[in-house]
């Protein structure tokens, strides 16, 4: 099956206005006026989506995304942000499920999947994040945690609804610390995520379904993951915040 990588900037609490601006002029020039073999997303902060609408709302290689969005629409839901208020500034992708929102924040698997279904309602494209925290891998239980999270978190969506979801395999233990999962590690968990949703949703769906990797992905390690064959693009955290570091995991993941 050829899948189409994407490659999606995670900022999470970084650039302002400002900032985005700056990196916009650093990275427009390398991607303007042409053609990837990938779909390349950019998630700011929510304070920084206008800004982020304005300098890439006219570049057909880069899509936006939001790092998270409410289930409901609009009403008394203090400091949250509906995904029809999002669709204004051009968004078309949501990262749900973080790692960082369920660990900090508390989101269950069943709050996260009514932010899925929300989301496919108003044809936004969910990046839902799962995995797996060292202590649940060192005790056994990597394969217990992705297959709750999976079955549950996309429980109610149909299958075409599934063909515009990506799925980010994150491997909690690799997020922001330097260390990465080793190709093997990542290909085999991809591959075991594959196979749930084969279970779940049929062996086509399962074989149409992009599966990004996701921690401490760098342009250094970008080729070897991304020479897997379950392993279709990236979310990267930090190496997305200079723009030549995220085209290098983009040239180098591609190439």
């Amino acid at each position: 099956m050829n899948r189409k990588p994407i490659f999606a900037a995670n900022w999470k609490m970084n650039k302002g206005p400002s900032e985005t601006e700056d990196f916009a002029k650093g990275f427009l020039p390398n991607v303007e006026h042409k053609t990837f073999p990938c779909d390349i997303v950019i998630a700011p902060p929510f304070v920084s989506l206008a800004k982020a609408s304005e300098m890439f709302g006219n570049v057909s290689s880069v899509a936006l995304a939001v790092q998270n969005c409410s289930q409901f629409d609009a009403g008394a839901y203090t400091g949250e942000i509906s995904g029809l208020m999002l669709k204004e500034f051009f968004v078309h992708y949501v990262i749900l499920g973080h790692s960082e929102r369920r660990a900090i924040y508390g989101e269950t698997d069943e709050f996260i999947n009514a932010k899925v279904l929300k989301a496919r309602e108003l044809n936004l494209r969910p990046i839902f994040c799962i995995g797996e925290t060292l202590e649940e891998r060192e005790g056994g239980k990597l394969e217990e945690v992705l297959r709750r999270q999976v079955s549950v978190g996309l429980a109610g969506l149909e299958e075409k609804g599934l063909g515009d979801t990506v799925i980010a395999y994150e491997p909690v233990w690799a997020i922001g610390t330097g260390v990465t999962a080793s190709a093997a590690q990542a290909q085999e968990a991809h591959a075991f995520v594959r196979s749930l949703i084969a279970e779940q949703f049929g062996a086509d769906a399962a074989a149409k379904v992009r599966i990004q990797y996701g921690g401490s992905v760098k342009p250094g390690n970008a080729a070897e993951l991304m020479a897997c064959p379950d392993i279709d693009g990236a979310l990267i955290g930090g190496a997305a915040l200079e723009p030549s570091s995220f085209l290098g995991i983009i040239e180098n993941g591609t190439a």
